[in-house]
Formats: C-alpha cells, sequence, structure tokens
C-alpha cells in the first residue's frame, strides 16, 4: 500500500471535545458557572443592604471572571479521584509525537477451535512488534503497555488514546491442524478507520511470512521513507525461520517466562529445551534457556550450576545469533549473575546499540550499575528503562529506592506519585503480581501511605511468605519504617532462602539504617562467606 501523505492538524475540534469530556471538564465548568452565579446573586443582594462599597462587588466579579480560565486549566491538568488531586496521566494527545508515526500492538485474539492458542497469538503479535521496533521513525508502544489490552479491548480509539498512539494493531489467529488463518488490521486512532488490512490463509510453516508481510506492510502504510537496511531488519529480525514445532514451544516458553514466578520459570526452562531438543540451532531459544538459568540464579537458588548453564547458553545464543540485541542482552544477563560486570556492561552496550528500544538491556545494566556501586548511573539506566517502557513499575521503584537514599526526597516523591499510578494500574490487570505489591510498598511509604505499604506487603508474604525476593523487599521496607528488629527477621529468612547478595546488601540504602547492627553485621559475613557468585534480591 502506498503511504499515507494527508496528514490532518493535531489539535482538532473533534478531538478537543472529546477529550474535554474524557477529562471531566464539562462537569467542572458547570460547577464553577452554578457556584460563581450564586455567589454574584449573594452580593447584589446583600451588599448594598449591609453598607459594603462599591468596589467590593466589581473585585468579587473581576474574581469569578479571571477565575474561569484557571479552573479550566486546572481541570484539564488534573483528576479528581479517591486517593486525591492527581495530574492527568494522558495529558497529551495521541499523536503528541508531533509528525513522528506510533503504533500499539494489541495481542491478537485466538479463534481457535478450543481456544488453547493464547500463547500462540501473543507469539506472533510480539514478534510482529519487535519487528517494527526495528524502524527509526516509527515509535512503537512497549509490550507491557499494550499487552495490557486486546484485540477486544472494544474502542480502539479510547484504547489509542490512553497508550498514546496515532494507530492501533489488531487481529485474530486461528490455528486447527495444519492450517493458520491471521487477520490483520490497522486502525487511525483519530476516527477509527482502517489504514490497511489483510487475511492470511496458510500452512502453519508460513507463520515467519506472514509476520514479516504484516510487518512489512505496516511500516509502509506509516513511514514514507524506510531505509534498505530498516526493510531488510524487518525481514531478518531476531525471529530466524526454525521448525514450527520448536517455535511453538519458544513461545510457551515465552509466556511461562514473562509470569515471573519460580514455578514458571521453571516451566519455560523446561518448554526453551523442549525447543533446542528439536532444533538445536534456535538462538532465541537458547537465550530463553539461559535468561531462565540467569533468573533461578538471582532470584530463586544461588546454586553455581545455574550461573555455569546461563553461562553456556548465553554464549550458545551468541555464537549462532550474533546480530540479534536479544542474545547479546541476555549474555549480559548471565555475567551479571556471573560477577563478570565489565563483561556485562559491553554485552549490554552492544544490545542497546543493535536495539536502542530494548528495555531489558537498560534495566539489567541499571542493576549491574547497582552492583558496583555507582548509583548515579544506575539512576539513570533506569531512568532510560522506564522511558523505554512507561508501564514497567520495576525500574521506577528501583531508581526511586536511589533516589531516596541519595537524599533527594523531593524527586523520589514527584517519582514516587507517578510510579503509585502505573502499580495500581497494573494490580489492575494483574492482581496477584506479589513484585508489584512488594516493590510497590516502598513507593508508598515515600508518600506518605505507610499502613497502604504495609498491607500491600502483608499480602505479599501471605500470597508466598518463602519467596527470598518477597522476604528481602520485606526486609527493606520495614528498615525504612524505622522497624528495626523485624527488618531484621526478615532479612535473616532472605539470607536463609539464599539469592541475597553482599554487593547488593551493602549497596542498598533500604538498609543504611541496619548497619551498624551486629545481627545485620553477622547477617552480612554468612552471605559473603557462602557467595560463590550470587547476585542481588531486590
Amino acid at each position: 500500500m502506498s503511504p499515507v501523505t494527508n496528514k490532518k492538524p493535531i489539535f482538532s475540534l473533534r478531538w478537543l471535545s472529546a477529550e474535554l469530556k474524557r477529562r471531566e471538564v464539562y462537569p467542572v465548568i458547570v460547577a464553577y458557572a452554578v457556584v460563581g452565579w450564586i455567589l454574584l446573586q449573594i452580593g447584589e443582594v446583600t451588599f448594598d443592604p449591609l453598607g459594603v462599597p462599591g468596589w467590593v462587588m466589581t473585585t468579587l466579579i473581576i474574581v469569578v471572571v479571571a477565575g474561569f480560565p484557571v479552573t479550566l486549566v486546572l481541570a484539564w491538568m488534573y483528576d479528581i479521584t479517591p486517593q486525591g488531586i492527581r495530574r492527568d496521566r494522558f495529558s497529551a494527545p495521541a499523536d503528541a509525537t508531533g509528525d513522528a508515526a506510533s503504533i500499539a500492538v494489541l495481542p491478537f485474539l485466538d479463534l481457535s477451535p478450543q481456544k488453547d492458542q493464547g500463547y500462540f497469538c501473543e507469539g506472533v503479535a510480539e514478534e510482529i512488534l519487535n519487528a517494527l521496533t526495528r524502524i527509526r521513525d516509527l515509535n512503537v508502544a512497549a509490550r507491557s503497555s499494550s499487552f495490557q489490552f486486546n484485540s477486544q479491548a472494544g474502542d480502539v480509539r479510547a484504547v489509542g488514546r490512553k497508550l498514546g498512539v496515532k494507530t492501533i494493531l489488531e487481529g485474530s489467529v486461528r490455528k486447527s491442524g495444519g492450517r493458520l488463518r491471521i487477520t490483520a488490521q490497522l486502525v487511525k486512532v483519530d476516527d477509527g478507520y482502517h489504514i490497511w488490512s489483510k487475511v492470511f490463509d496458510e500452512g502453519l510453516e508460513d507463520v515467519f511470512a506472514i509476520q514479516d508481510e504484516i510487518a512489512a506492510g505496516i511500516a509502509s502504510a506509516l513511514v514514507e521513507t524506510i531505509s534498505s537496511q530498516e526493510r531488510d531488519a524487518i525481514h531478518a529480525r531476531a525471529m530466524p525461520r526454525t521448525d514450527i514445532d520448536a517455535y511453538d514451544y519458544y513461545l510457551r516458553g515465552r509466556q511461562f517466562f514473562n509470569r515471573f514466578r519460580k514455578v514458571d520459570i521453571e516451566h519455560a526452562k523446561q518448554m526453551f529445551w523442549q525447543a533446542l531438543d528439536i532444533d538445536p540451532t534456535f538462538a532465541l531459544a537458547w537465550a530463553g534457556y539461559a535468561d531462565c538459568h540467569s533468573f533461578l540464579m538471582m532470584y530463586v537458588e544461588p546454586d553455581p550450576a545455574h550461573a555455569q548453564q546461563a553461562d553456556h547458553a548465553s554464549r550458545k545464543a551468541l555464537e549462532l545469533g550474533p546480530e540479534l540485541a536479544e542474545a547479546h542482552a541476555s549474555r549480559g544477563l548471565a555475567c551479571l549473575v556471573g560477577r563478570e560486570f565489565e563483561k556485562a556492561e559491553a554485552a549490554f552496550k552492544k544490545a542497546l546499540e543493535l536495539n536502542p528500544r530494548l528495555f531489558e538491556a537498560y534495566y539489567y545494566y541499571a542493576r549491574t550499575r547497582f552492583h558496583q556501586g555507582d548509583m548515579e548511573m544506575a539512576a539513570e539506566l533506569f531512568r532510560k528503562a522506564a522511558e523505554t517502557d512507561p508501564a514497567d513499575y520495576q525500574s521506577r521503584c528501583l531508581r526511586i529506592q536511589i533516589l531516596r537514599g541519595s537524599g533527594r526526597e523531593a524527586l523520589a516523591i514527584e517519582e514516587a506519585r507517578e510510579a503509585v499510578e502505573v502499580l495500581e494500574k497494573h494490580l489492575e490487570w494483574y492482581p496477584d503480581d506479589i513484585r508489584c505489591l512488594h516493590l510497590g510498598a516502598g513507593s508508598l511509604h515515600v508518600l506518605g501511605q505507610t499502613e497502604r505499604a504495609k498491607r500491600w506487603l502483608r499480602r505479599a508474604l501471605e500470597m508466598d511468605p518463602d519467596d527470598p525476593v518477597v522476604l528481602y523487599n520485606a526486609a527493606c521496607n520495614f528498615a525504612t519504617m524505622g522497624e528495626a528488629e523485624e527488618s531484621l527477621d526478615y532479612l535473616e529468612q532472605a539470607v536463609h532462602q539464599g539469592a541475597v547478595s553482599s554487593d547488593w546488601m551493602r549497596n542498598d540504602e533500604d538498609l543504611v539504617s541496619l548497619r551498624d547492627n551486629p545481627r545485620y553485621k553477622a547477617l552480612l559475613q554468612r552471605v559473603e562467606e557462602k557467595e560463590h557468585g550470587d547476585t542481588g534480591a531486590a
């Protein structure tokens, strides 16, 4: 399809009317008018009999008239919520990026007979999203932002406005036997009309070609000039051709891995290994397998065997896919858990050179700097991670921890307000996300919502009382609340369970109040004595 060249004004009257309604400005205008009219009527009736000078009435009129635009601006910029007055999270129009094209890819709808192909539908959409990130002049919403919705989300225009993009890609997948039917529609957010659409009815083995064609079609429809390198990148994309059964296992592994829990990481590891059993040359499956071992080492069980497996698998991924940003990021993570910090840094830099929008590279590069005690650089990298994926709460919460520890309380409070909005939104979709609860408790405490923070911590501890990451972060939060003994109790349990790093403990400013405590010193010594390449827990 030929490129779209006709551009509409960014601030149309229709958009303005819709925004005024969405931000609930109209009720504020009505309320202000009613209150203002009542005040003027009271003044007109009572000022004369009370002998009030005439200039008072004039001043009242001026104040009422002058207050209208101020009220209008405040109503536009802020929301009134049960938690108080908050700045509107979507304070710019959907195409606030100016002339730059932008898109959000929603997970495709599962139309398969047994409705058991959700992982496959998500995988197809995610690979298209990943291919589109290779286009320099196309802004692509992060996976964790757009995948909160789906192709049944209702009004795609409302979804687009929430995500701050101009276009939405939605679609469906019907997988039955050896056949695959995929539909894809590219929709304009401002009017809901289709820009591009296509239906594919092919053999299952053609899924890779279909993904390429969809990405190329979208790119042609949205971006007027695409370089030959970008066009090649779409077709070469990080998903190399592999056996379709290996690909199916890989997608199952990705779905399990994204859930973060120990049992899911174990399942993901098995799925990636099944993919590799079918196709030992599948670079991304090696990267996924390496990441599972890195996560187990970092968050679950500091067994040197996990670090060794992560090292071997990440090297294999890099050998098979030296052009894949994901392979370099996987290598960096394996080096991080192996405490080879300089090698980790080099790997993350290469990953970002290949794909400047790769969230994991920023996030784990930040953690590497944290381990090294470079808090300024860690905070900056966490900031970039949050910019890359605005729906991610982890990078925000860890950055706030650094800001608070370095004495930048005002900035910590400001960013905590934004973080809590992201956390609350995430919990609406994933109410059982334990990590969201125990990391988010720190941001609540920064805002003075200590009792609510404790409720979040208690809930996380009830859901998984033996998880060392939950225990460690409970210790951190109770330390900042001034409850030293309870903090040390949880820290002792976390050390006993494993997955606590001496590097992280020493640099964690949340624990600063405990550093002179004999129990803390003894725990740190115990970690140092048994440590054989462990990494941090937070």
